[in-house]
């Protein structure tokens, strides 16, 4: 019998543990989360009988295997029709997002910006996230939708600071229609009022989950770890924090960007409009976005509760999409022996691994183990 640890009981976690308890035999997976809870920002939690995840917790995906796979454990309800808009404050107007052709005309600029749609740069030739952008879109569009928000999303001062520049999961090209960024996806969120929260009861049922346990000391060239007072050692050993945690930070802590999460109800049954599912500031606001929550877990109320995302350094939801910083971390990545991996956004240091990502990498990780 093969003992296999599981670090964090997120979506790349659990979905660990039922594929290996799935797929491979004479495996004993034990489970190890700090938390009280198993799902991490995916967990649904309830305000004023409100249910809400930490953030819009929708399933996104290109690919069907891990739909029909999600599908036919928590039954999902696709919503195709979700559109995203976008406050910019300069125009004091709503704009479609991803940034969309179609609203160019009621800009009250829009001749300074086909004049620049008409004379784009190569994008080849852009050395940092804000030359990739004007390259793209132009000065006038960038200014508008990118700056300020990218900005306030990743605590920086100037986005020359990015020098990689294509993780953004929406595409940065103009798009046509309303649901032109999205036509290509399956969208949908769990019928299940609890949300995602029988998954992870489903993907755990045959394993051991310690919750409420810090991991003090990691010896992961041994393969064992201490916590509870003493040792425990493993044949594998599958990591979904951050590398550097696991590895004392002997390269430097790798930095996240954490958010602060303002719920507040509103009296009425709906707010946003029909089929928009959460908005975007684009200027100096100190948030980033609005979700309706309801519009996504269809929960019956004559309320509806809206929360506030506010970027800062309380926990780490987002690795930094810098080159030096997933440098350091494949340096990490390097140091694992045989029998350990680390997968899922915290655990691959990569910004746009998604809920689909973490299921694939798990996916893939036991077929490589098998």
């Amino acid at each position: 019998m093969k003992k296999v640890l599981i670090i964090g009981g997120g979506f790349a976690g659990c979905a660990a543990s039922h594929l290996i308890n799935r797929d491979l035999k004479n495996y004993e997976v034990t489970l190890v989360e700090k938390s009280v809870y198993l799902g991490a920002g995916n967990k649904t939690q309830y305000y004023g009988g409100h249910p809400y995840t930490f953030g819009p917790r929708h399933f996104l995906t290109q690919d069907r295997e891990v739909y029909e796979y999600l599908n036919a454990l928590v039954p999902i309800r696709l919503c195709p029709e979700h559109e995203f808009i976008t406050y910019v404050s300069s125009d004091s107007n709503f704009y479609n997002f991803p940034i969309n052709e179609d609203d160019i005309p009621s800009m009250p600029d829009k001749e300074n910006i086909y004049k620049e749609l008409k004379s784009l740069n190569d994008v080849s030739s852009a050395l940092n996230f804000e030359e990739y952008w004007i390259a793209s879109v132009g000065k006038t569009l960038y200014g508008k939708f990118v700056n300020d928000y990218n900005k306030k999303m990743w605590l920086i001062d100037c986005n020359s600071e990015f020098d990689t520049f294509k993780w953004s999961p929406k595409g940065i090209a103009l798009k046509k229609g309303p649901r032109a960024a999205w036509d290509v996806a399956i969208s949908g969120y769990p019928y299940d009022k609890r949300g995602y929260d029988p998954y992870f009861e489903i993907a755990t049922e045959n394993t051991k989950v310690l919750l409420n346990t810090d991991i003090e000391v990691f010896d992961i060239p041994s393969k064992r770890v201490f916590f509870d007072g003493d040792w425990h050692s493993f044949d594998l050993i599958i990591n979904t924090i951050s590398p550097s945690v696991i590895f004392e930070n002997v390269f430097g802590e790798l930095p996240f960007i954490g958010r602060d999460l303002l719920k507040f109800v509103l009296p009425s049954e709906f707010v946003f409009p029909k089929n928009v599912y959460f908005i975007y500031f684009a200027g100096q606001e100190p948030f980033t976005r609005l979700v309706e929550y309801k519009k996504f877990t269809h929960h019956k109320s004559q309320h509806s509760l809206i929360g506030m995302e506010i970027p800062s350094l309380n926990g780490s939801h987002y690795p930094l999409p810098m080159k030096k910083w997933q440098a350091v971390a494949d340096k990490y990545h390097k140091l694992q022996p045989d029998g350990v991996f680390s997968i899922g956004r915290a655990g691959s240091y990569r910004y746009e691994v998604d809920i689909d990502d973490c299921i694939r990498q798990a996916m893939d990780l036991v077929k490589a183990i098998s």
